[in-house]
């Protein structure tokens, strides 16, 4: 298992850690809609559906902050690990497995056959 993702995932190469801002988001059009990969301050990555749980607000233009983003439609907090609202509202956002080697970031969209 590999950060709470079993099986084996096939990752693809969306870019440069570069083309991901520090404390912000890189939104990645795919097959299964947009997904935002983030990075904060600690340069950790997350992945996360570009949509928020309340009313599908574009989480990549969300404030990074700590191990959360701050949807910018109406404050929702979102957990960039686990995509749980925090606090007291209520709601989770599909998240993939992503990871960084030699400087290029990799996103996976699934398992391998």
């Amino acid at each position: 298992m590999m950060d709470g993702f079993a099986g084996k995932a096939v990752f693809i190469d969306i870019g440069a850690l570069e083309d991901i801002p520090r404390l912000g988001a890189r939104s990645v059009k795919t097959a299964l809609g947009d997904i935002a990969v983030f990075r904060n301050g600690q340069d950790e990555l997350f992945a996360l559906r570009d949509a928020c749980p309340h009313k599908q607000g574009v989480l990549s233009q969300g404030i990074v902050h700590g191990r959360s983003v701050t949807c910018p439609l109406h404050g929702w907090v979102i957990s960039l690990a686990t995509g749980q609202a925090e606090g007291l509202d209520e709601g989770c956002t599909q998240r993939f497995a992503v990871k960084q080697e030699d400087g290029r970031v990799y996103l996976s969209l699934g398992h391998a056959a």
